[in-house]
């Protein structure tokens, strides 16, 4: 279980970082650190949450195209950051469909959203949903916590998710494919830490890498990798070209430490693979 590129999180300056990489069939290939420290996410929470969002759609909880968040907004608006709200704030700066505008906020109502459909709380349904049958036991959404960034959880229990979506067993295969396919093409908007982007591509709940520069992965990931990065100084990315997936959970905020780091890793696990 040793990859030589993982251990580049000894250079990083964070007080405590893990890394493993996981193949589709849930073989752990490499890690490093320490996989059980539970680490806050942040932004990494959405695809958790947006996994949730998905199985309340094949229960037939909610649809895709059903109204949500502002007005003519739909679960697949909010799914795909171009509901029209605001980062972190409950007000509209755009009309649905028309920007990709990165929405903490969004995050928030498509929880409410589901947690009024299936009446049960948005953390329990998560928990019920995606946490319990992968067996992330180390993995919380305390509460009346932000669907959005205020998940915690373990380079292990990642691992899990991260196998999921590669080969995944709680969702319909197609449903996963069009979650890591471009949702709503040629939208603009920004990456935060990243600024504009053109096309800004996302996915439902996944970001999605195409032809972004400067992008958070590596020069050598492939255009199809999709995944999420935190502020709290973490990613997970997955690279179908590759056939594997990465995460890598630190306790220093995002900055420029990361944007300097992270490529260069990211490049590194993928040349060893």
């Amino acid at each position: 279980m040793s990859m030589q590129s993982l251990a580049l999180i000894e250079n990083w300056p964070v007080p405590t970082a893990a890394a493993a990489v996981v193949r589709a069939d849930g073989t752990v290939v490499g890690a490093h650190g320490p996989t059980g420290h539970r680490f806050a996410l942040a932004s990494v929470t959405k695809p958790l949450a947006a996994y949730a969002a998905l199985v309340a759609y094949e229960e037939g909880a909610v649809e895709l195209d059903e109204p949500a968040g502002p007005e003519g907004s739909t679960v697949r608006h909010l799914l795909a950051h171009t509901s029209g709200l605001a980062f972190d704030e409950h007000r509209v700066t755009a009309p649905a469909g028309t920007r990709r505008l990165y929405s903490n906020a969004g995050f928030e109502v498509l929880g409410d959203h589901i947690a009024k459909a299936t009446d049960i709380p948005f953390a329990e349904y998560l928990r019920q949903a995606v946490l319990e049958p992968l067996g992330m036991g180390s993995t919380t959404l305390e509460g009346d916590a932000s669907p959005a960034k205020d998940g915690v959880s373990t380079v292990d229990d990642l691992v899990k998710f991260a196998a999921e979506v590669q080969a995944p067993r709680l969702l319909d295969p197609r449903t996963v494919a069009a979650a890591m396919s471009v949702t709503y093409p040629g939208l603009k908007g920004v990456l935060p830490g990243y600024g504009h982007q053109s096309p800004n591509d996302w996915g439902l709940g996944f970001e999605i890498r195409d032809s972004k520069s400067p992008h958070w992965t590596g020069s050598s990931s492939s255009p199809r990798t999709f995944g999420h990065f935190g502020q709290a100084g973490t990613f997970l990315w997955v690279d179908p070209d590759a056939g594997a997936a990465c995460v890598a959970l630190a306790d220093r905020a995002f900055g420029p430490w990361a944007v300097e780091a992270w490529p260069p890793f990211t490049d590194a696990v993928l040349a060893e693979l």
